[in-house]
């Protein structure tokens, strides 16, 4: 998959054969010697905690920003929890109230960004 000069050609192509193997599920050029290590660490089929199967290679991906189970903060609180709880929590959290240091008046912690503006 790269330019070689015509002099060198057939002496590349004969290197090439002997020592590369196109892999069946990336289609990368991978040394023969390499050929079943890459398979194990790239394609092999895991299992997140989520019950979802995937390649290995794609896991650390899919935790971080797919998985429903993946970890997440409330904009309210801090607590950590599952990003499929999150929704839920958050309606619950930014349902409470605390006093605005300003007018004393009760405030959603939801509405507490915005109440700066008409404070007062």
């Amino acid at each position: 998959k790269k330019d070689i000069p015509a002099v060198n050609f057939i002496i590349h192509e004969i290197h090439c054969r002997r020592n590369i193997e196109i892999c069946p599920y990336c289609s990368d050029s991978i040394p023969k010697s390499e050929m079943k290590n890459h398979i194990e660490s790239e394609h092999v089929q895991v299992t997140c905690k989520c019950r979802m199967k995937m390649e290995s290679s794609l896991l650390k991906d899919h935790e971080a920003s797919s998985c429903p189970l993946r970890p997440v903060l409330c904009q309210f609180c801090d607590i950590q929890l599952a990003f499929n709880k999150l929704q839920e929590h958050e309606l619950y959290c930014g349902a409470r109230t605390e006093p605005c240091a300003c007018c004393g008046r009760n405030v959603l912690l939801k509405e507490l960004k915005e109440h700066p503006q008409v404070c007062g």
